[in-house]
């Protein structure tokens, strides 16, 4: 049994529930000393909950994420050709 500590958390319930349900944060307690309301304090909590979960990278990461292996050779394979013509012409 821990005596004499008490902690102030702050839950984030997830907007899919597929894997998670909630994510809990601790609040520092030299938070409440700075004026922190907590309606600013739940807003960071799901700022911080959204860049975890990737969720602030916009479609074109998502895009180069969602790319097969094939197409990411296929790339590669673009690449190491145009620096050889480069090195081959020079």
């Amino acid at each position: 049994m821990v005596k004499g500590i008490s902690r102030r958390v702050v839950v984030v319930d997830s907007p899919d529930q597929r894997y998670f349900e909630q994510a809990i944060f601790i609040v520092r307690n030299d938070a409440a000393g700075e004026g922190v309301t907590a309606r600013e304090l739940v807003e960071e909590a799901r700022r911080v909950a959204r860049n975890y979960a990737g969720g602030d990278h916009g479609r074109f990461s998502r895009a180069w994420r969602d790319l097969t292996p094939a197409v990411y050779t296929l790339i590669g394979a673009g690449g190491i050709g145009l620096v050889w013509m480069i090195a081959a012409l020079a």
